[in-house]
C-alpha cells in the first residue's frame, strides 16, 4: 500500500468483507456516512487518521505498520507460533 487511493480501496474492501454498508460502518464508528464515502474516495484528497482508525475498528480490523517487502508482522508470527501454526 503506497498511495491514499490503495488505502481507500482497501477500507472500501473491508467495509464490504465486513457486509456492512457505509451508513452500518459509520453508525458503529461514530462518524457520519458522508465521512466514509468521502474518504472510500477521497473526495477531498486527504483523509483523517482518527477516522481511519475509527472505522477499522468499526469493522473488525487493526491498522499495524508492516516494514516493507513484508507480509507479516512480528505479532502476526509470535500468534502463529503461539497456536503452533507452521511456517
Amino acid at each position: 500500500m503506497t498511495t491514499l487511493a490503495d488505502v481507500a480501496d482497501w477500507l472500501r474492501r473491508v467495509r464490504r468483507e465486513a457486509g456492512l454498508s457505509q451508513d452500518a460502518l459509520a453508525q458503529r464508528a461514530g462518524v457520519a456516512r458522508t465521512t466514509v464515502a468521502r474518504m472510500e474516495t477521497l473526495a477531498k484528497g486527504d483523509m483523517s487518521v482518527s477516522a481511519l482508525l475509527r472505522l477499522l475498528e468499526a469493522a473488525g480490523y487493526d491498522l499495524k505498520p508492516v516494514k516493507q517487502g513484508h507480509v507479516r508482522t512480528l505479532e502476526d508470527i509470535l500468534a502463529e507460533q503461539r497456536r503452533g501454526d507452521k511456517p
